[in-house]
């Protein structure tokens, strides 16, 4: 399935292909640990800004593993833009990898909700980063966060819907797009990112008074 496809299907994606850029860049993260770490760290943060943050780790460390994650201090973790429960949740997660108690490799068995069911037993990992995962590093192919903003937002947009869609809508609105609601997830992303970042760069360009 390519987004011309899922644009044959429903029209919304025709813009999202439309809107500038590489429709799927920046949109997959390296299975196990790093990229669990990594989805840990974009929580409640804009690309731009998640994406700053893990450059800053990626050059305290030459591999992102738990061994390494667990040798740094508060202090370079929170230079590197961790929060205090961010470190704490990186922490729990590191030591469950290397202690054995997570086994990321097993994921890869299990169908998407065992998968869930299994990430969020662990503090720090709710599902919209168990889904996240699933979607980015797993390359599963029908996972639909609704309970992303940019998600919520993007629809609404698209559909020109006067009010931001509950859960139960989005969900709805979504049933024809399977099996290829993560594809239908990248797309919306991609059209959100595309248009705040065109919304930086007009304020970037606005003289000031």
């Amino acid at each position: 399935m390519t987004p011309e496809h899922l644009a044959s299907i429903d029209p919304i994606f025709a813009e999202c292909v439309r809107v500038g850029g590489p429709v799927l860049r920046g949109f997959s993260r390296p299975a196990g640990f790093e990229g669990l770490l990594r989805i840990i760290l974009e929580q409640q943060l804009s690309t731009q800004v998640a994406l700053a943050l893990w450059r800053k780790l990626e050059e305290r460390v030459p591999a992102i593993t738990p061994d390494a994650f667990l040798a740094l201090d508060e202090a370079t973790l929170k230079a590197c833009g961790f929060s205090g429960r961010k470190i704490e949740y990186g922490r729990l997660l590191a030591d469950s990898v290397a202690s054995g108690r997570l086994d990321l490799e097993a994921l890869h068995a299990m169908d998407d909700e065992a998968a869930i069911a299994e990430l969020v037993k662990l503090k720090g990992i709710g599902r919209w980063s168990a889904e996240v995962y699933l979607m980015m590093a797993l390359d599963r192919p029908d996972l639909w966060p609704v309970d992303d903003l940019a998600i919520m937002l993007g629809v609404q947009r698209l559909k020109g819907w006067a009010e931001r869609p509950s859960r139960d809508a989005l969900v709805a609105v979504a049933e024809p797009w399977r099996p290829y609601r993560s594809l239908a997830a990248k797309l919306v992303w991609h059209h959100y990112v595309a248009l705040q970042q065109q919304a930086r760069e007009a304020r970037a360009r606005t003289p000031k008074r």
